[in-house]
């Protein structure tokens, strides 16, 4: 209020915070768990600006809710809109969004947080520079980074990985490779709905216009044995993503 500085606000009832344990200055106390994610995976109001993920300035544990008090960057899209205002992606713009987005998932994987519902709700582009900035929201879905598999799934139902579906277990690494090969090919061919439970039933078909290098990632990343599917390392240094070319949207 003092400063006029952009922020958004989230308000979440709370009945619905789940609560993670802390230790601070030798205590231990209880936050709520995405204030949790969000403190590891960027530290705080020092990050303001140059880091992926929206960065947490403060939170408030009131009566009935738990308010964040969140970074709004400016000017800025979210990706979903932008999809909506431009239709398919040029293959070099969706593969400049998804070399942020590989790069901020490693990030997030290294600090021990896994964001669990990468999708184009989620994003925002910044879009102030030549190069828009990829930014990261909505940590509600996240949770900590474990060696063992999760049986219990929060994200969006239609980008749940298929080993979900067939097993009832997931990973946190090869699940993210899912989604975010799931919003690359949502970038591409914005006009087609995808979902694992249609792309198991082999209802989802990758479009032959696409490079080589494309097509040849998508199938990479997709792959519906988690065991063969490319890790975030992999992709990370793949050609196609490689062979970066910055374009404005």
């Amino acid at each position: 209020m003092t400063d006029s500085f952009s922020v958004a606000i989230k308000h979440i009832l709370k009945e619905d915070v789940e609560h993670a344990q802390v230790v601070l200055n030798g205590k231990t106390s209880m936050v709520p768990l995405e204030v949790l994610l969000m403190t590891k995976v960027e530290g705080g109001p020092a990050s303001v600006g140059p880091s992926a993920a929206v960065s947490l300035l403060d939170w408030y544990d009131l009566e009935q809710e738990v308010l964040l008090v969140m970074e709004r960057p400016f000017p800025c899209v979210s990706l979903l809109k932008y999809m909506e205002n431009s239709g398919p992606l040029k293959e070099d713009v969706a593969k400049d969004i998804m070399k942020q987005l590989v790069d901020a998932a490693i990030t997030m994987h290294t600090k021990g947080i896994f964001h669990g519902n990468i999708k184009a709700e989620n994003l925002l582009l910044e879009t102030g520079s030549s190069d828009p900035q990829v930014r990261v929201i909505d940590f509600g879905c996240g949770c900590l980074v474990q060696e063992e598999p999760y049986f219990i799934f929060s994200g969006t139902s239609a980008y749940a990985p298929p080993e979900l579906l067939t097993c009832g277990r997931y990973e946190a690494a090869p699940t993210t490779v899912w989604q975010l090969d799931a919003l690359l090919y949502k970038m591409l061919d914005a006009e087609q709905y995808f979902s694992t439970f249609e792309f198991l039933r082999g209802r989802i078909h990758f479009n032959k216009d696409l490079s080589q290098g494309c097509q040849k990632f998508l199938e990479q990343c997709l792959a519906t044995n988690p065991n063969q599917r490319a890790t975030l390392e992999q992709i990370q240094q793949h050609p196609w993503l490689q062979n970066q070319t910055h374009v404005k949207p």
